[in-house]
């Protein structure tokens, strides 16, 4: 038999992934370009995309999912591979064989599949091989994250990145006409809360964030128009509360100065080359938008795009057309910045629902001066967002951050101006 010649010239799986994420982002781009004060995701499409089961997509697939919502209209976050959709219909028997699924009657239900013609969308899930360097032997990653670093010095990781591709499980299969219960189950576990015109958005856990200084550093509240991360004074300096439209407006300005924040050279390091003006300090811009936008949406709000960071839309559109690399490169840092973020507010969040007091003490990466993240806590935050579709940590995770001393920096400030 002849052997089959196949073309390995074409773009893999994952070029073409990336690919489709640069169209989606040209395209919402220059969507807001036309007017720059519509939302980064409308209230319908910004509901945090999950799977069937419930768990949430991570940072760079959530947002992905939330622009191909945005285009289509999709007003239900829960999404599904093709696998998954099929197995809906399917048992499996004493016999361990799969048998389709009755009804009450003893009758086969309808067929659940994907409609004609749908396309899907592509989503990363970054898996993990462990090795231990002595013995070759492999261990589940599970168990290596729960190790002590000494254990985990002993074993060698491997991620390998793969591309899913997945369906809107509403808008996009026969789920309404085949299984009407289960159809409108999901639906109504996932409508977000109608808002009256005028309602003042309050996010509690970004309160006490701020009133018990549990952020990463001082968030000052200054009379004034100034909205910024200061790098040689390592603070974020907003203007009080009660001068913005509303708490989302607040909340998303306090996410965007944050993830300046976060990219500091004792964190994360992205400011080193960031100068105003700069090209760098355009993606920067792009890096703080993106993350704030995920994150606004990650708890229910809306976030506009800011006045001083509409006029770097041109730029991102061009680096976009430009570099196959550019959107790897924010998503990437968005994805991390999004992953610090959401721990911090989570264990916030979890400390209010016990009716816990939490205090500086509470965050061993407050130990030493200004909470920075050390190499160690850096890595644990690039697996954790990258290793499932769940952005969230648990609260041992977040306790195995340490820090080290800060550096000064010449730059005075990374961001100037607000939207409010």
């Amino acid at each position: 038999m002849p052997r089959k010649n196949y073309n390995t010239d074409g773009p893999n799986a994952e070029d073409r992934a990336w690919a489709a994420f640069t169209g989606m982002m040209i395209q919402h781009i220059k969507e807001i370009q036309k007017d720059w004060k519509k939302p980064w995701f409308s209230e319908t499409a910004s509901k945090w995309p999950k799977n069937m089961s419930g768990r949430e997509y991570n940072g760079m697939n959530a947002i992905m999912l939330m622009l191909q919502s945005e285009k289509q209209g999709y007003t239900t976050p829960v999404w599904a591979t093709f696998d998954r959709v099929a197995g809906l219909n399917f048992v499996k028997g004493n016999d361990g064989k799969r048998q389709r699924k009755l009804d009450d009657n003893g009758q086969p239900l309808p067929l659940v599949s994907i409609n004609k013609g749908e396309k899907s969308t592509p989503v990363f899930i970054t898996t993990f091989t462990v090795v231990n360097k002595e013995t070759r032997e492999r261990i589940k990653y599970d168990d290596y994250k729960q190790m002590a670093q000494e254990e985990r010095a002993k074993y060698n990781v491997y991620p390998k990145l793969q591309v899913y591709n997945v369906f809107n499980v509403a808008a996009q299969t026969n789920l309404q006409e085949s299984r009407p219960e289960l159809y409108a189950k999901i639906v109504q576990e996932n409508q977000s809360p109608r808002r009256e015109a005028g309602e003042t958005t309050t996010f509690e856990p970004l309160d006490k964030m701020i009133s018990g200084n549990l952020w990463f550093c001082p968030v000052k509240e200054v009379e004034g128009d100034n909205c910024y991360y200061s790098v040689s004074k390592d603070e974020i300096v907003l203007p009080p509360r009660a001068t913005f439209v509303d708490g989302e407006s607040f909340a998303g300005n306090f996410f965007h100065e944050a993830t300046h924040s976060l990219g500091s050279e004792h964190r994360l390091n992205r400011l080193a080359g960031a100068k105003f003006g700069s090209k760098d300090y355009a993606v920067e811009e792009l890096i703080a938008e993106m993350t704030a936008a995920a994150v606004s949406s990650r708890y229910g709000m809306t976030k506009h795009v800011k006045e001083d960071s509409a006029a770097y839309l041109k730029s991102w559109l061009k680096s976009l057309n430009e570099s196959p690399e550019f959107i790897k490169t924010v998503l990437t840092d968005v994805r991390k910045a999004a992953s610090v973020m959401t721990q911090r507010i989570d264990k916030i969040q979890v400390a209010i629902d016990e009716g816990k007091e939490l205090h500086k003490e509470d965050f061993p990466d407050f130990q030493k001066a200004n909470g920075q993240i050390t190499q160690a806590g850096q890595s644990m935050i690039a697996a954790k967002s990258a290793d499932s579709q769940c952005s969230n940590s648990t609260v041992e995770e977040a306790k195995s951050l340490q820090v080290e001393q800060p550096k000064e920096s010449n730059e005075e400030r990374i961001s100037r101006g607000y939207h409010r």
